[in-house]
């Protein structure tokens, strides 16, 4: 049984039989698909006549989790947040912050003072990528190699 594969993501249309890809529309047998569903498992199809069929199937599967609210929630928080500063960004997430003890508040103040805010107070969030990240903690990692507390 081999499968055909279309962009990432979309999922695949196959046919359970011995005959290869290029014989699919001779074979009397349905086509068949997969994919991955909204809750992202793994989910199957049967009953497709055309290899149309199928990909029509799979590409209406498609858009409608990238269209589902997870989606639409995602790309308002990157509207929301991609423009503002990592220093406004801190404040309006520490606001929302309850239950923080008082030891933990000033722990919190002391990272953010100390290497946070040199760093990053005035960058805006959409700068960041796992490449800054790691940059960072490299930094941070060489700073405490160098002047180690004792």
């Amino acid at each position: 049984m081999a499968t055909t594969s279309l962009i990432r993501g979309m999922g695949s249309f196959f046919k359970e039989c011995e005959h290869p890809g290029s014989r699919w529309p001779r074979c009397p047998r349905e086509y068949k698909i997969r994919y991955r569903n909204a809750a992202g498992r793994q989910a199957e199809e049967s009953g497709f006549t055309t290899q149309d069929k199928a990909k029509a199937r799979l590409a209406e599967v498609y858009q409608a989790r990238k269209n589902a609210p997870q989606s639409r929630r995602k790309a308002e928080r990157i509207r929301k947040y991609s423009p503002m500063q990592v220093g406004d960004y801190v404040e309006e997430w520490k606001a929302h912050q309850r239950d923080l003890s008082p030891a933990s508040l000033r722990h919190l103040e002391s990272l953010l003072e100390h290497h946070l805010h040199p760093a990053f107070h005035s960058c805006r969030m959409d700068t960041f990528d796992h490449r800054v990240v790691e940059a960072f903690t490299l930094l941070a990692s060489l700073t405490d190699l160098l002047h180690p507390q004792d």
